[in-house]
């Protein structure tokens, strides 16, 4: 039943206001009809109407009312009407509107002035009944209720207010990070994807051509080239595969990352690349070191990368991979003997230089890339090394 009167008070609260008010002014007025021997009703009940039609600007002006309805109050006890709660409804009223809506300081402090007020014009006035000390005491108790009610409700509020701006700003941030982690996956996905695609298809590309070029000279290379492009375009479906099923792990994608191609697999990379026509030679310089899953999958992607790079844009017949490990880093370096032109740019930007500067950004390590003084392009990527 209080839900429902609550659900009604919320959807009609000019209907709860006006009625709330009616009662304030019958209760504040009414005592002035059926008062006995004293001042007569006509003189007390303007003013207790004027102070009830001060009410409704309670709240937008909280200060200037409950001056005004102490001062109706403060004028009728010192007429000689008896300090009733029924007489100190108005300012009551407007006391606890200005305890919800100000400091606690303020409040106390028009709390104090209230009865300040109100009890010297009634006791100065000598026209009361009441004793001194039993209107004070009455007129203490009922001007200090509301300010120290107001003051709890604005209190709760605010503690209600940090809560609700708390959880919001909880939920912001679950929100947000959630999208974050989701756009990473995306780019991780996406980043793989790239790779997978642009190297194997590449390498075929070159294959094929080269196939086609040995066709009628030299049938058995073409022969043997068009078997190794069957080997590539089954790695390559093998490789979306893997990168594919990444969307529907459950579990943390860190762990896929396991199983996933390294440096181990560089012998096979520069087979495939020998079968396109594209010689490339390996230095190992220091004494090599395991790198973390993280690291060995982002060494063997920037080198299948540049190496792809190579075979499509730089016009080149050679390239160079050299792998220097020191203590605590992995320099990485891609040359190739082209002419050094830059090459065109793919429709829509291509994001192979992208690509392996964010995978060597993510494991901690440095990117660079540019074009080398005596020809051609060189890639070089600091990886530090996790034992």
């Amino acid at each position: 039943m209080f839900t429902g009167w609550r659900r009604f008070a919320d959807h009609h609260p000019r209907l709860i206001e006006t009625a709330f008010l009616l009662l304030v002014y019958a209760a504040a007025g009414g005592q002035y009809l059926i008062a006995g021997p004293g001042p007569s009703w006509w003189i007390g009940l303007p003013l207790a109407t004027a102070a009830c039609l001060s009410l409704p600007w309670r709240r937008g002006r909280p200060h200037a009312v409950v001056v005004f309805t102490a001062v109706c109050v403060g004028v009728s006890g010192g007429l000689g009407y008896e300090l009733s709660p029924q007489l100190l409804l108005p300012v009551i009223v407007a006391l606890y509107e200005l305890a919800v809506r100000t400091p606690e300081r303020t409040a106390r402090t028009h709390g104090f002035a209230v009865i300040a007020l109100v009890f010297l014009m009634a006791v100065l006035s000598g026209q009361g009944s009441q004793p001194w000390a039993e209107s004070a005491i009455l007129t203490a108790f009922w001007c200090m209720l509301p300010v120290v009610l107001g003051g709890a409700v604005r209190l709760r509020r605010a503690y209600l207010g940090a809560v609700q701006t708390r959880a919001e700003h909880a939920e912001r941030t679950r929100e947000e990070e959630a999208r974050h982690r989701v756009a990473e996956e995306r780019v991780r996905i996406a980043r793989e994807l790239h790779d997978v695609v642009a190297h194997h298809m590449a390498l075929a590309n070159a294959q094929a051509g080269t196939a086609a070029h040995f066709a009628r000279s030299r049938p058995e290379q073409a022969e043997k080239i068009l078997g190794e492009l069957t080997g590539t375009t089954a790695s390559a479906l093998r490789e979306l595969q893997a990168t594919v099923g990444l969307l529907r792990q459950p579990d943390d994608p860190d762990d896929t990352l396991a199983p996933a191609p390294g440096l181990g697999r560089l012998p096979e990379l520069v087979s495939a690349f020998a079968s396109a026509g594209l010689q490339v030679t390996v230095t190992v310089d220091g004494e090599e070191r395991p790198l973390s899953p993280g690291g060995d999958l982002t060494a063997f992607r920037i080198v299948q990368e540049s190496l792809t790079n190579v075979a499509k844009h730089a016009a080149a017949h050679h390239a160079q991979v050299r792998l220097a490990y020191t203590r605590d880093l992995l320099v990485l370096t891609v040359s190739d003997d082209g002419d050094g032109t830059s090459p065109p740019p793919a429709p829509g930007g291509g994001f192979g230089l992208i690509g392996m500067r964010e995978r060597a950004q993510t494991v901690g390590g440095r990117f660079e890339a540019g074009h080398r003084p005596g020809g051609g392009f060189a890639v070089t990527a600091e990886l530090p090394i996790h034992s």
